[in-house]
């Protein structure tokens, strides 16, 4: 007859419910992942696979009753951490699209918005390109797995012992915020002066020749040389993403 007690089932749980709760809280708000298109049993599987796939490498976990207040405050941290993880990355992606919505009010395309079901809110052409394209070089240059890696490494920097919160307070997500003005106007500079050079240009000619209407021509200029902006500046993306998004994991490493 097979027997065990209490303390070996703890022993077997411990090691896996923790990373499982940090992975789950992980992929309900981390971008692409965590949006509504992809299902809550894939979240909830592909959570279960990564705390089995780490198991070799996660410091020892020591059982913790969980019937205990103490259980209670690790399951809040594990939540509380990989929340904040998710945040952080989808704070850069909130960056990259306020960059598209600043180069978008720069060119007059502003004037024109639709509503986005993946985030319930009102959204621009512009916003929506950038956040499409760096949806997509956040999986092609396998940024899915540097997010991945930080989690795993995030057990290292924020264990779980008898006191969870010791070391948790001091990422205060709280103040993020300012990230993403700091690095949206940063992806967004150079095609702020350009546009900028382009308004001052028209402001020269309208002066030069008054007879002329700026209005109906500046418009097309600016979009022609916005959009000229966007097709060479795009591909140079990848670089400041990446490094946006190691400084907001590296809180966690």
């Amino acid at each position: 007859m097979l027997t065990f007690t209490e303390a070996q089932l703890l022993a077997w749980i411990t090691p896996l419910l923790w990373p499982l709760l940090r992975a789950l809280a992980l992929l309900s708000t981390m971008p692409v992942l965590g949006t509504r298109m992809v299902m809550a049993r894939v979240r909830v599987g592909l959570a279960l696979l990564l705390a089995v796939a780490a198991q070799a490498v996660l410091p020892p976990i020591a059982p913790v009753a969980l019937d205990s207040p103490v259980a209670f405050a690790l399951v809040l941290q594990q939540l509380l951490v990989g929340v904040s993880l998710g945040f952080a990355v989808r704070i850069v992606f909130a960056a990259v699209e306020f960059a598209g919505e600043v180069v978008g009010l720069q060119m007059g395309l502003n004037f024109a918005g639709f509503f986005d079901p993946s985030t319930s809110g009102q959204g621009t052409v512009t916003g929506r390109m950038f956040g499409t394209l760096v949806a997509w070089v956040f999986i092609v240059t396998n940024g899915h797995l540097v997010v991945l890696a930080s989690l795993v490494r995030s057990f290292e920097v924020f264990p779980v012992s008898p006191q969870p919160f010791q070391d948790v307070m001091k990422l205060a997500p709280h103040t993020w915020g300012s990230e993403i003005f700091l690095l949206g106007l940063w992806i967004a500079l150079p095609l702020i002066v350009m546009l900028l050079f382009v308004n001052l240009v028209l402001g020269v000619i309208s002066r030069v020749a008054s007879q002329m209407n700026v209005f109906s021509v500046g418009f097309p200029v600016t979009l022609g040389v916005g959009l000229i902006g966007m097709l060479t500046t795009l591909p140079l993306l990848e670089q400041p993403f990446m490094m946006a998004l190691e400084r907001m994991l590296s809180r966690f490493q």
